[in-house]
């Protein structure tokens, strides 16, 4: 009886973003050899996202000398729900044109490698409770704070999907339905629409538009980073932004915690560079809403900038 085939020694770990696509190459033992990234392409639909992709990917080995051969597979994390089991993305409200693809085919008969594919905070909290800020916890949620607002759970152990494959979709849970923002999932009244990088950057854009008083009227196309700035400036426009996002998130994490009756949360994307500013509001908001009191932990990522596609790799492993 023959033994099981050994491990190739590289694996690439993709990580879709609505701003920027991040590639890692790493070894057999999880060492991140190499990184690269590019924008996301928000005009390009399935197969032309993908052929960039597969361009990348041919890119990064040859740069390391090496060769299809080489790959254990390519995990790739999408923003997306995804049907699972299919490899198919049904719909990717950050990038609204690819939507009704079988992305893991279309890579399976390119690239003729083992390929995993997954929605991007279920990266993000495998990564994590592996290797970051989880270790050692029985269940967790990781909560996705950046252009979208997502969730990973980890429920015994392992990775929870759902059905379909896109449990812990929290973004899109709705608050006000049929009012607000029309989201890309279609519908209006997202906690995504209220407090993801993207909406909140929009919001800010049409209140300056209508005559809003703030600072950041003098700032073209603001966004959350310049929000974080008019803060620390003292504006109140500011003040009253970010408390807005602390308590749409606070309700998101609420009602995930009375669904699942999971206790420990870790935090990660581009919004924890807010620190203490979105968090202590966040938290007090969430202490108000929680009437039993038990302990009940907020921990930020430990991962950095690489969760995404350390996320991505650890589907492979």
């Amino acid at each position: 009886m023959k033994g099981d085939a050994p491990l190739k020694p590289y694996s690439i770990g993709i990580d879709v973003g609505g701003t920027k696509v991040a590639y890692g190459l790493f070894s057999q033992d999880g060492s991140l050899m190499d990184r690269f990234q590019h924008p996301s392409d928000r005009n390009a639909d399935g197969p032309a996202f993908t052929d960039t992709i597969l361009e990348t990917i041919h890119g990064i080995l040859r740069k390391n000398s090496l060769s299809l051969s080489d790959l254990n597979g390519v995990g790739l994390c999408m923003p997306s729900h995804i049907l699972f089991d299919e490899g198919f993305v049904y719909l990717t409200p950050a990038l609204p044109l690819i939507r009704s693809f079988a992305m893991r085919e279309y890579l399976q008969k390119r690239l003729d490698a083992r390929i995993i594919l997954d929605n991007d905070s279920n990266g993000a909290a495998l990564a994590e409770y592996r290797r970051g800020a989880g270790r050692g916890c029985r269940h967790m949620v990781y909560i996705a704070m950046g252009t979208g607002i997502g969730s990973g759970l980890i429920i015994d152990g392992e990775l929870f999907r759902g059905s379909y494959g896109w449990a812990g979709e929290s973004g899109h849970m709705l608050v006000t339905p049929g009012e607000g923002e029309l989201c890309g999932c279609e519908n209006r009244g997202c906690i995504m629409a209220y407090a993801s990088g993207r909406f909140v950057a929009n919001r800010m854009q049409k209140d300056l538009r209508s005559g809003r008083s703030s600072i950041l009227s003098k700032v073209e196309n603001p966004d959350c980073e310049d929000l974080l700035k008019a803060y620390r400036q003292g504006d109140a426009y500011a003040d009253e932004m970010i408390s807005s996002m602390a308590h749409y998130i606070a309700i998101c994490v609420y009602n995930l915690y009375q669904v699942l009756n999971i206790n420990v949360f870790v935090f990660g994307g581009g919004l924890t560079n807010f620190g203490p500013v979105l968090f202590e509001r966040i938290r007090s908001a969430f202490d108000a809403f929680d009437h039993i009191g038990l302990p009940v932990e907020f921990r930020l990522a430990q991962l950095d900038q690489d969760f995404g596609i350390i996320g991505a790799a650890e589907l492979l492993r």
